[in-house]
């Protein structure tokens, strides 16, 4: 069925007091941001926002005026959309290891990991750290964890950290460790571990919060301008890919540093070169100072603090994500992870920012973390008396956030039960679909068969009314939006094309539903679907236009198409 395009001249509203477009967009066919539309479309755009959206034949009527001298681009077999927005990345890591500042490769086993990074040695300073991200035992050959031995024989006077390609684990050298101030006596924050061999000395494997904690430190080793260089770079390569917006999430679980990187983003937003719609999330305390001035600061449409971010769990392939029972190949007797965060005081973390207003976002990736986050956004709305769904602040107009949205990420494997209480209870489902790719036979390897069914359920969940965000969690995979679309629609990996007939097909969604999880979807995540996410009068225009139909390209077509043109605010930047 047809989508009706939107006409600015709407029933209450005189057709002569549209405003008229500076810039007109015209293609073939496009997507509003809910639903398709089949016909050719033309969206008119003044200042930073949309003020009209018709058929090209309307262009220059009442309905849809142009200026004098405006400018009308066509796009004879494009395809007009919201600009994708990335619910969920890494901004400060994913530009680093995209950068010439550090390395990135998975690596085919320990060894090649090793001449991998000796090669990559010849590109920096002599004596300087050598970073690197990416690697994945458990696709190796053989699939073993690293230890510190190799890179010591490698690296015996330089320091080495590489970044597991899932961000939650470091492997250190023994230089690394001296430098950090690491000894095998050392005792990790809570939600961390030193990894010891059987002698009892460190392996050079950090884990959780103790890794994060320490990245934090290594980085250190970059100058401003370094990281500025690496921060535009990497903004340029998201618009190329059709990206207008993203969620810049905390990676740490403790106060300190957690890589939002605020002073990043108002420098390059002072010299006029931010070109993303950057919303921030910095890391969920006790102590709210940092959120509140950042607000109170940062007020301009491209730069928004919108709330913050907490980790309840790991990952499964390290075991660390928290699960209702023990893992399927348990390391010891009746392993089940556990939480990052004590449950006590996550609930008295969001209690206060519910009852402030605050939004919260919370890493779940576990059965048990996802029915025990459930739990407290529940109880800590009900001592309120809200509805999770509304929010819990008033209703946001243009140029507001919505305030008190609850959202958890990741959402890998559920309890039956909880697929449906998500949806009733208004929980955001923020999920980044290349992750059920990532492990092939993993979760039958860890969770065991009768628990795979629940796995990354996006059928389900839209079935059940939920409202799907989705990302790439940058930069554990790649940032092309594309990719993840592609693997929503066939439960395929986009780079091997595997498993063959997709995993858990059942589970597979349209390419609509796709694309709206990937704006309108993402804008509600951070309360702003209010002005973005949709092409409708009154908008943001944040618009992507793509050189094929991508509600109609086959899966494999969409992995070839291309952004022509992308705007933000009306203003071009690819």
């Amino acid at each position: 069925m047809r989508d009706k395009i939107h006409r600015s001249g709407s029933a209450g509203r005189a057709p002569n007091s549209v405003q008229e477009a500076s810039l007109v967009l015209t293609a073939n066919s496009g997507f509003t941001g809910i639903r398709a539309t089949d016909e050719p479309v033309a969206v008119g755009m003044a200042d930073d926002r949309i003020c009209w959206v018709a058929h090209p034949d309307a262009v220059g009527t009442a309905s849809a005026p142009v200026a004098a001298r405006a400018q009308v681009r066509r796009f004879a077999e494009g395809f007009l959309m919201p600009g994708f927005h990335d619910a969920h990345l890494h901004f400060f890591h994913a530009a680093l290891y995209d950068s010439p500042l550090a390395a990135s490769f998975v690596g085919a086993s320990e060894t090649d990991c090793v001449e991998r990074l000796r090669r990559f040695a010849t590109t920096r300073p002599r004596g300087s750290w050598l970073l690197a991200q990416g690697w994945r035992e458990y696709l190796w050959d053989p699939p073993q964890t690293p230890s510190r031995h190799s890179l010591d024989a490698a690296f015996p006077d330089r320091p080495v950290a590489l970044y597991s390609g899932d961000a939650h684990t470091l492997w250190l050298n023994s230089r690394a460790l001296d430098q950090l101030g690491i000894t095998a006596a050392s005792t990790p924050p809570a939600g961390g571990a030193y990894d010891h061999d059987a002698e009892g000395e460190l392996t050079g494997i950090v884990r959780e919060t103790a890794a994060m904690e320490l990245t934090a430190r290594i980085v250190d080793a970059f100058t401003r301008e370094e990281l500025l260089g690496a921060y535009e770079a990497f903004q340029s390569k998201l618009n190329a890919l059709g990206v207008t917006s993203v969620c810049d999430m905390a990676l740490t679980a403790t106060t300190g540093l957690d890589f939002v990187r605020d002073d990043l983003f108002c420098a390059l937003e002072e010299t006029g070169r931010l070109t993303l719609r950057t919303h921030l999330f910095p890391t969920l305390t006790r102590d709210a100072r940092r959120l509140e001035e950042l607000q109170a600061r940062l007020t301009g449409p491209l730069l928004r603090p919108c709330g913050c971010k907490q980790f309840f769990d790991g990952v499964s392939s390290q075991h660390t994500a928290w699960l209702a029972e023990p893992y399927a190949n348990a390391r010891t007797p009746g392993e089940v992870g556990r939480p990052t965060l004590d449950p006590t005081l996550m609930e008295e973390l969001v209690s206060a920012a519910v009852g402030a207003g605050r939004m919260v976002r919370i890493h779940t990736i576990g059965d048990e973390a996802i029915h025990q986050a459930l739990n407290i956004y529940e109880r800590a709305c009900e001592d309120l008396g809200e509805d999770l769904g509304e929010g819990t602040g008033e209703s946001a107009g243009p140029g507001s956030i919505q305030k008190g949205r609850l959202v958890l990420e990741h959402l890998e494997n559920f309890q039956p039960e909880d697929i449906a209480r998500l949806a009733k209870l208004g929980v955001v489902a923020s999920v980044q679909p290349r992750h059920l790719t990532l492990d092939p036979g993993g979760p039958e390897r860890d969770l065991g068969p009768e628990r795979v069914p629940w796995m990354w359920p996006l059928r389900q969940l839209l079935d059940a009314g939920a409202v799907l965000a989705f990302g790439t969690d940058a930069p554990v995979v790649d940032p092309d939006p594309l990719r993840g679309v592609y693997t929503a629609l066939t439960r395929q990996d986009a780079d091997t094309r595997e498993p063959k007939g997709g995993w858990l097909p059942q589970e597979r969604i349209t390419a609509a539903e796709a694309l709206r999880a990937y704006t309108w979807g993402s804008a509600y995540a951070c309360g702003r679907e209010s002005e973005l996410g949709r092409l409708a009068p009154g908008m943001l225009a944040d618009i992507a236009v793509f050189d094929r139909d991508l509600l109609h390209a086959s899966p494999e077509e969409l992995l070839d198409a291309r952004a022509q043109a992308v705007f933000v605010g009306g203003r071009q930047v690819k």
